[in-house]
């Protein structure tokens, strides 16, 4: 009998440690996908939106948007994917930059907020420049993070 007690004992022990690695090594990996990288990696997909609009590169644009995103511009109009796109690929920008990033997520959900500053010629072929304080959200969508809605609005210089 004193056999039986000492192998279950020794068995509840190793399951005990066994569950605790697996616990340990759980806790590792959602370290390396919590907020922090979900941060940097907006950010990261944030200034390749920009980088896109300076090549006018409305395809590296469209991947990162949701079938159905919808874009409210400084200037009040609203763009669907498509025309967005569209506008990307027809502008021609000197200047296409992001400052004050920062990121705030809520599980598979990220609002994004920031000043873009920009120079060029727009998708109507106007010259423009200018400062505008934008906000993007971002939906995780089968492992893939998707902005599903952009607004912006002009800074006003003093």
């Amino acid at each position: 009998m004193k056999r039986v007690t000492g192998t279950m004992v020794a068995f509840v022990l190793m399951a005990g440690m066994a569950f605790a690695q697996q616990s340990a090594m759980a806790s590792k990996a959602e370290m390396r996908t919590g907020p922090a990288n979900v941060e940097e990696h907006l950010k990261a997909m944030e200034n390749e939106w920009a980088k896109a609009s300076l090549k006018s590169d409305g395809n590296a644009v469209e991947s990162m948007l949701s079938p159905d995103f919808v874009n409210i511009n400084s200037d009040g109009t609203v763009l669907d994917r498509a025309k967005t796109v569209a506008r990307t690929n027809k502008s021609k920008m000197e200047i296409s930059e992001l400052s004050e990033v920062a990121v705030n997520t809520h599980g598979d959900t990220a609002v994004v907020t920031g000043v873009w500053t920009g120079k060029g010629v727009s998708s109507e072929g106007k010259a423009f420049e200018g400062k505008e304080r934008w906000a993007d959200t971002w939906v995780k969508k089968n492992g893939k993070w998707q902005c599903v809605a952009s607004a912006s609005a002009p800074i006003k210089s003093e």
